[in-house]
């Protein structure tokens, strides 16, 4: 009983890697897949780490039906139960009308739910082409058609596209399960058998209903597509609007910088003038000044030499003074 609870955990806990996989974005399944089968297969579990190496990784499309199941479980849901919706009017004979309105019922969920794909895809970095669209509502309408069936594919598990069951699988699954079983002896009043057989949909109405299918489908396509390109085109106006503002704010800031230029540039182109008419004042000054020194020293070296020779002068006449008193001294004697 403890190795069963042991074995139950383990499964359960394998089952909420895989989930947590295909919850990432895109770029990132390939890596974390391959990093989750090396620590199985060190783990020793072999058989659980080739399960999760053969993973394929899922175009965008699958992937974004895959994030509708994990993040928009409601709307998803919706989906499914109104698949079942559809199969249940189906197999009870309710008639067109009753069919119709399952059908209605579950176009508008189809149809949210590829409003919010364009949007995921979108947030996800990812261009929400119509075909990319059309392809994501095909996909939301099979398991829809699988909703009923036990074998059918694992949402939120999606490794490629999926296309709704073959009109041959439909059609079993409108007359219902009994259609398949052998047939019985019949030992029922013929009026109970005709009363009951009054309850399926005629040949007629299955190909009515193939055809008003397929319209459906059509129709949805290109509502689909109309609405991806419409919501492109609006992503690019903004845009556009966008680049206009940034651009406009940046010629208003190109102008004002270059008026703040043009400014500086004659501030400054009057104040070189201003400079050069001081420097040709301050040049005139320097040449005067030069002239007053140059005269200046020719007046001083004429004074020099005029100095010389007044103390030759004064030299010579002293000797003289001596050399007369020095006779005058001579005759007194």
């Amino acid at each position: 009983m403890k190795e069963d609870s042991i074995g139950r955990q383990t499964r359960d806990k394998l089952d909420d890697d895989v989930d947590a996989l295909f919850k990432l974005p895109l770029a990132e399944f390939t890596e974390a897949r391959n990093e989750l089968a090396a620590r199985l297969k060190k783990d020793g579990r072999v058989d659980d780490a080739n399960l999760v190496k053969a993973l394929t990784k899922p175009p965008i499309t699958a992937w974004a039906v895959n994030q509708l199941h994990w993040n928009h479980r409601d709307a998803f849901e919706r989906l499914l139960e109104a698949g079942q919706s559809v199969r249940k009017a189906q197999t009870s004979g309710r008639g067109i009308a009753d069919i119709r309105e399952s059908l209605d019922e579950r176009g508008e969920a189809l149809s949210h739910l590829s409003d919010l794909a364009t949007v995921l895809l979108r947030d996800a970095g990812h261009n929400p082409t119509p075909d990319t669209i059309h392809r994501i509502t095909t996909t939301l309408e099979a398991l829809s058609a699988y909703a009923t069936l036990s074998d059918g594919p694992t949402p939120g598990r999606l490794t490629q596209d999926v296309d709704p069951p073959g009109f041959g699988s439909l059609a079993s699954l409108m007359v219902g399960t009994g259609a398949t079983k052998p047939a019985a002896k019949v030992t029922r009043p013929v009026e109970s058998v005709k009363a009951e057989t009054k309850t399926l949909p005629k040949t007629s109405e299955v190909v009515d209903l193939r055809k008003g299918r397929q319209a459906e489908e059509t129709l949805r396509a290109r509502i689909a597509a109309a609405k991806a390109t419409l919501q492109e085109a609006k992503k690019s106006l903004t845009e556009a609007q966008r680049k206009e503002l940034r651009l406009e704010a940046s010629q208003k800031k190109a102008y004002a910088e270059a008026k703040e230029a043009d400014a500086i540039a004659r501030r400054a182109e009057k104040e070189l003038r201003q400079a050069e008419e001081r420097f040709k004042k301050a040049s005139a000054i320097s040449q005067e000044a030069t002239h007053r020194a140059q005269s200046i020293t020719a007046e001083a070296a004429e004074a020099a030499k005029a100095v010389e020779n007044a103390n030759r002068t004064n030299e010579k006449a002293s000797n003289e003074l001596e050399s007369l008193l020095e006779e005058a001294a001579a005759s007194r004697l």
